[in-house]
């Protein structure tokens, strides 16, 4: 019997400026624990900006997502336009400030966000399908950015949630470990970092996204 591939979309490497680390390698791990298997995916471009993870200051330097990304998938990674929505059961996005800089410039235009071209053309093919998505910690705006009506979390900040409610989504209220089940649209999203989360609750709130993503295929 085949198992479930899963397609996971990166957004580069740390949590000020791509993936939150925990979030993308516990996803990850959960998908393997239940019997399922991944690829990961990356936009080939240059992140917005790369921030010291020591002191939380910007660098002058650029970094590239794909490849920035390919640390934590270890290099067996694709460029997310190589990304065939027939080929996997299933989507899931990490959170980190790279949902929010790279894969989508939330971070800086809040409710009147867009988003990557190449995220946006994956998610909606995923959806056009019947296919579900999961989201963790602030990736999913990007769902309530561009699917109508999407119920989700992103926890309890007001802020946050208002503007998920500004562009058209329910938001439910969370706290640690909880998930938040959009049967009509098949999204599953969980709060991870979005509160002050140990890594233990992180896994947790992972692992239950995972099981509730795969029980949708």
């Amino acid at each position: 019997m085949k198992h479930p591939t899963l397609a996971v979309i990166l957004s580069g490497c740390g949590h000020m400026d791509g993936s939150e680390i925990h979030e993308a390698t516990l996803s990850l791990l959960a998908i393997h624990k239940n019997n399922a298997d991944y690829m990961c995916f990356a936009p080939d471009i240059i992140q917005t900006h790369v921030i010291n993870h020591l002191t939380a200051e910007p660098v002058d330097e650029k970094r590239n997502v794909l490849t920035e990304s390919a640390r934590i998938a270890r290099g067996k990674i694709k460029p997310l336009a190589e990304f065939s929505a027939d080929t996997f059961d299933a989507l899931i996005i990490p959170g980190g400030f790279g949902a929010a800089k790279n894969l989508s410039d939330y971070a800086f235009t809040g409710p009147e966000c867009t988003v990557n071209d190449e995220v946006s053309r994956a998610i909606l093919a995923m959806h056009a399908t019947g296919k579900p998505v999961g989201a963790l910690c602030i990736a999913p705006v990007i769902l309530a950015r561009l699917i109508p009506g999407a119920y989700l979390t992103i926890g309890g900040d007001p802020g946050t949630a208002g503007n998920v409610q500004a562009m058209g989504a329910s938001h439910k209220n969370t706290t640690h470990c909880e998930i938040c089940i959009d049967k009509e649209n098949k999204l599953v999203t969980t709060p991870c970092y979005m509160l002050d989360s140990r890594v233990d609750q992180i896994a947790e709130g992972a692992e239950k996204l995972v099981k509730a993503v795969l029980e949708m295929i």
